[in-house]
């Protein structure tokens, strides 16, 4: 699944304005967008509206589709979503659930052991 790269977004609008020698009330001006949210998408603290989006990207000639990434999921956060998984996340999350078990057992095992020990004179 793609989705939209916020640090991909803020390099290329700041690479694109700096390219075109603009500043970014005059990118504001070109735009539409206030200049402060400018500055925060430049940092990654905002997601332009799809408006915003077009407007940026006519003026500083970016294609939209560049700005969307293959999503990753790692498998831990997946499994505990409990959504479908591929068969290498499945072999993660069953060697996991193998790794505990084995931990679990050692756990009781030595804990029998040592409750042994002190019961014998």
């Amino acid at each position: 699944m793609k989705t939209l790269s916020t640090s991909e977004l803020a390099k290329t609008v700041k690479l694109k304005r700096d390219q075109k020698g603009l500043t970014q009330e005059e990118l504001s001006n070109l735009t539409g967008i206030n200049r402060i949210m400018i500055g925060r998408i430049e940092r990654e603290n905002f997601i332009p509206s799809i408006a915003q989006f077009e407007a940026l990207a006519n003026t500083l000639d970016f294609a939209i589709a560049d700005m969307f990434v293959e999503k990753e999921k790692p498998n831990s956060f997946v499994a505990l979503r409990s959504e479908s998984l591929s068969d290498t996340e499945k072999e993660g999350v069953d060697k996991l659930y193998t790794m505990m078990l084995s931990l679990r057992q050692q756990v009781l095992l030595r804990s029998k052991f040592e409750n042994e020990s002190i019961d014998r004179p």
